[in-house]
């Protein structure tokens, strides 16, 4: 995927997906597979436009659902050979007409645009679907409005996402994501108490600004030299260890004698399997991490 330079104007025509689209979930998918579409029957290139995460602060989004690097990245693995992704605050006082003008325009230099039917832009979110259609209708732009997807009675949102993800309930979120929820996060070093009790583990501090899942103990598989390997992730503060810890996922990967040290690791979560809590001691530590890796080791055996 290529990163369009914020001063860099495309030659080829593009479709444009219009969007956050914080977490690339079902319902994005769906705006998102509109401009695919839409480049494939126009003859021209898919694109995004897109702000950075984190950098939207006006929608109450207390923590992002994807990184940065790992929102491009999927993207790019869905097809899309372009990215423009911007800060919120350097785009938030231009007016509807003049980010269709400079943006859509100017430097996507779109055929047509694609959005959910909800889109809202320019100053204070002014315009809305029908003010884009009226203004992109003047430079020769197509707009596709996405109706909004419903799963299990409710609207598919980050809202809700973040909310299940905060409560522990990992498997509904990863329904509406429509993939497993989870980071790209480089591997550090830490006490190494689990080498002494034979469950080694890998410790990913997470990344500041996203949302946290419910502190305690997941079924979770890590991507190790090509291959998704089961493990026994801790999101949390690690309280037996340490009062002032900042959270971290700490995962035994089952099976795994490598050392990752300074590796950047994709961890995805599957399953809730028990709530963080202080242990007496660091043997009743060490045998619930035993019961927690049968525990996970059961889970992958029958899913």
């Amino acid at each position: 995927m290529i990163c369009i330079d914020k001063n860099k104007v495309l030659d080829k025509g593009t479709a444009a997906a219009l969007g956050v689209f914080d977490g690339l979930h079902l319902g994005h998918q769906k705006v998102l597979g509109g401009a695919l579409a839409a480049a494939e029957e126009l003859g021209c290139a898919p694109a995004v436009f897109t702000f950075r995460s984190g950098s939207v602060t006006s929608k109450d989004i207390a923590g992002t659902l994807t990184t940065e690097a790992d929102k491009l990245k999927m993207l790019g693995g869905m097809g899309f050979g372009y990215a423009l992704t911007a800060d919120f605050a350097e785009l938030k006082d231009m007016s509807a007409e003049d980010f269709v003008k400079q943006v859509l325009k100017g430097r996507l230099n779109t055929r047509c645009v694609v959005c959910g039917e909800d889109f809202r832009f320019g100053r204070g979110g002014a315009g809305d679907v029908n003010a884009l259609r009226e203004i992109c209708g003047g430079l020769g732009i197509e707009v596709r409005a996405v109706k909004k997807l419903s799963l299990g009675g409710a609207e598919v949102s980050s809202t809700r996402i973040r909310a299940l993800i905060e409560r522990g309930e990992i498997a509904a979120a990863n329904e509406l994501l429509g993939r497993r929820y989870g980071y790209t996060i480089k591997v550090e070093h830490g006490a190494q108490l689990g080498r002494t009790w034979n469950f080694p583990t890998i410790n990913q501090p997470l990344p500041e600004g996203l949302v946290l899942p419910r502190f305690g103990v997941y079924a979770a598989k890590v991507l190790v030299d090509g291959e998704w390997l089961a493990g026994v992730t801790n999101i949390g503060v690690k309280p037996t260890v340490s009062k002032s810890a900042p959270p971290l996922a700490e995962t035994f990967i089952i099976g795994c004698h490598e050392n990752l040290y300074g590796k950047a690791l994709p961890i995805e979560l599957y399953e809730f399997v028990r709530p963080e809590r202080v242990f007496a001691n660091f043997g009743e530590l060490r045998d619930e991490i035993a019961r927690n890796t049968e525990q996970v080791k059961e889970y992958f055996k029958h899913s």
